[in-house]
């Protein structure tokens, strides 16, 4: 804590410190009449230069040096508008505040086309001026400052938080406090406070597995005072919608982390009303066992039991597993009292080409009563990562890899899909994960036969041994309700942003998996998810 207020603290002192100095260029053919307009910039640490038309304008504008320029709209010769044109050519990035006396709606939305960055309606006085320049030239400052305490006080709150109890509500809500924190970061890096963040989601991560651990068998053997949980989600949300007379769509995102389902909802705000609620993913936190549950209804022990023919499918390749999907959704619609006229619909989709067919056709599910649509993009976008040193230069770290999820979706047949579906007013969209994914930091030795599993941060077989202060040891799979396989079949699960190496070519592949990003394993980023409802607007 120390540390955070000493870093914080600084970086306030520091931009406070900084000089105001910004150069202004003001265009009016009465400037002699804003003598007052120029003190009180003047005063307040701003170089304020002067032209008295848009010709001169021009030629200042071209030798550069301005951060920002008052153009006046009415001006003989050249007029503000033209002026506009010819100043954003020269620098499309220089900042303008456009002053009128014409309030007419075409005069504002040609300037705003023109891309003005604010308008003043005359007449104007002094501190109205200053207002707008402080707004443009020194707005980021500022709200660096402000996020550098609000940051040092919420940073306090949590640590004190995890002195004390907390149930699962209170960990969705640091889970969110603290990537809420990861996205305002992501607009401030130069705040010096994105360590300080990962130290504390690391401590908090600690305490949230310690908290699982303690608690994670109980949800499992009662339906009331725990978490909703994956095999919760189409009852809880989608059988009562069936019930009512909109078509139902249900996107699932494979491994969509809650930060990144943020960036993607920015988008599309202007498109939906967003109703947003979490849910937990059950353990292990990897697509055989977590989508399952979602589709199925079942935990796997009870999926296992239920439809052996599907579990035992996938004994040598779990990815099998989740080829039957379609047919679980229906038996879970079918002992939920739902008989669907058409059926139920199931896409899944695993390639761009593929993706943009579904895209093109998607106002034509809506005569379906429910269309369930899976997408593979973000899961091999983490896969891929940890093989392609190209995408793990494009995406080094969190927030990169945030900004490529963002880039992906823009232009994505997902986006598509949703902005076609905003405007069938009879359909309503959910959209969920399965899991989310954890950046892996730290390797955890664990010894095993040849026959255990190879995911990196769960595992099950036989005479496995680990470090249980960085995995759960499950010595008997059916308290986390799972398949026990053989009488001596044992589960492992990593804790925090551990990820499992064997001792063989330890090195190597500790160095190989190293910031990867993972799932399977205890962790808020792996476990505390979305569930969200879109109502078009």
């Amino acid at each position: 804590m120390v540390t955070l207020t000493r870093v914080a603290s600084s970086t306030i002192s520091t931009s406070g410190a900084m000089a105001t100095s910004r150069k202004i260029l003001w265009v009016d053919d009465e400037i002699d009449l804003l003598r007052a307009h120029l003190k009180l910039l003047e005063n307040k640490g701003y170089i304020v230069e002067t032209a008295t038309n848009g010709e001169d304008a021009i030629e200042m504008v071209r030798k550069g040096g301005f951060d920002l320029v008052l153009l006046d709209e009415m001006m003989p010769g050249i007029g503000g508008l033209k002026t506009l044109s010819e100043i954003k050519a020269i620098d499309t990035a220089l900042s303008v505040i456009m002053i009128t006396k014409n309030e007419a709606e075409s005069l504002m939305e040609e300037a705003i086309g023109s891309k003005i960055t604010d308008y003043l309606l005359k007449p104007i006085n002094p501190t109205q001026v200053l207002m707008a320049c402080k707004k443009i030239l020194e707005g980021r400052k500022i709200a660096g400052e402000y996020l550098s305490r609000d940051y040092v006080k919420e940073f306090q709150q949590i640590s004190a938080e995890l002195l004390g109890p907390i149930d699962f509500h209170g960990w969705i809500d640091i889970h969110t406090k603290l990537t809420s924190w990861d996205l305002d970061l992501d607009e401030h890096p130069d705040l010096g406070l994105r360590q300080t963040l990962l130290d504390q989601r690391r401590e908090v991560n600690a305490e949230f597995a310690k908290y699982v651990e303690r608690n994670y068998r109980s949800w499992l053997q009662s339906s009331s005072d725990r978490p909703t949980l994956s095999t919760d989600i189409v009852k809880q949300f989608i059988v009562p919608e069936l019930k009512g007379k909109k078509s139902v769509f249900f996107f699932v995102v494979d491994c969509l982390r809650l930060d990144q389902w943020l960036i993607m909802e920015r988008m599309l705000s202007d498109f939906y009303s967003v109703e947003r609620n979490y849910y937990y993913s059950i353990l292990p936190t990897a697509t055989p066992y977590s989508r399952n549950a979602i589709f199925s209804g079942l935990f796997p022990i009870d999926l296992e039991r239920r439809f052996p023919e599907i579990w035992r499918s996938g004994e040598d390749d779990e990815s099998s597993r989740n080829r039957h999907e379609h047919r679980l959704l229906d038996d879970l619609l079918e002992r939920s009292g739902i008989a669907l006229k058409p059926e139920s619909k199931y896409v899944k989709i695993l390639d761009a080409e593929f993706g943009r067919q579904i895209e093109n056709n998607i106002a034509s599910y809506a005569q379906n009563k429910l269309t369930a649509i899976v997408v593979n993009f973000i899961d091999m976008l983490a896969h891929g990562r940890s093989d392609s040193p190209l995408l793990k230069e494009i995406a080094p770290d969190e927030a990169a890899y945030r900004s490529l999820t963002g880039s992906w979706f823009q232009h994505s047949s997902l986006f598509g899909m949703l902005k076609t579906l905003a405007k069938q007013k009879n359909a309503v969209v959910y959209m969920t994960t399965d899991h989310g994914s954890v950046r892996c930091m730290r390797g955890s030795k664990v010894v095993g036969d040849r026959e255990a599993s190879t995911n990196l941060r769960y595992k099950y077989g036989r005479n496995l041994r680990i470090n249980d202060r960085e995995a759960v040891y499950v010595k008997n799979p059916e308290e986390f309700k799972l398949p026990k396989g053989s009488v001596t079949t044992t589960y492992v699960l990593a804790k925090e942003d551990f990820y499992f190496v064997y001792p063989t070519d330890y090195h190597k592949y500790l160095n190989q998996y190293r910031d990867s990003f993972q799932h399977g394993g205890i962790s808020l980023e792996e476990m505390v998810l979305p569930i969200v409802k879109l109502e078009s607007k």
